[in-house]
């Protein structure tokens, strides 16, 4: 019997202040070779990849008492799909998420699904 593969969230987080730097200081050239490391990451992963999502940017907060600009620690998402949490979180041990940003790290969250109506 084949085991039906579950959805998951990756979340690229790292501190505010690291990912602040990185952007200050990368150049072209380290933009390239970034990408050249992703690129390679997909290419292994390409058949749990079911998204792979995008860097995030500026991040507003929404409450009952309006609309705020806020900061977070979440850098970007992929979603993934594995036959558990164990399997999902393990795609990203090699992750090029982790080269030059201290003390980055990923979340992997299930997408659990909409119950029926």
């Amino acid at each position: 019997m084949k085991t039906r593969m579950k959805k998951f969230m990756a979340l690229y987080m790292a501190p505010v202040a690291e990912m602040e730097k990185m952007m200050a200081n990368s150049t072209p050239e380290d933009t390239e070779a970034s990408m050249g490391q992703w690129m390679k990451w997909m290419e292994a992963h390409k058949k749990e990849l079911v998204d792979m999502g995008a860097p995030l940017g500026k991040t507003k907060r929404v409450t009952a008492n309006g609309i705020s600009d806020t900061k977070n620690d979440i850098g970007g998402y992929s979603i993934v799909q594995a036959e558990s949490a164990a399997a999902a979180a393990k795609l990203f041990e090699d992750s090029p998420h982790f080269v030059g940003m201290p003390g980055s790290w990923i979340e992997v969250i299930e997408c659990m699904p909409m119950p029926s109506t």
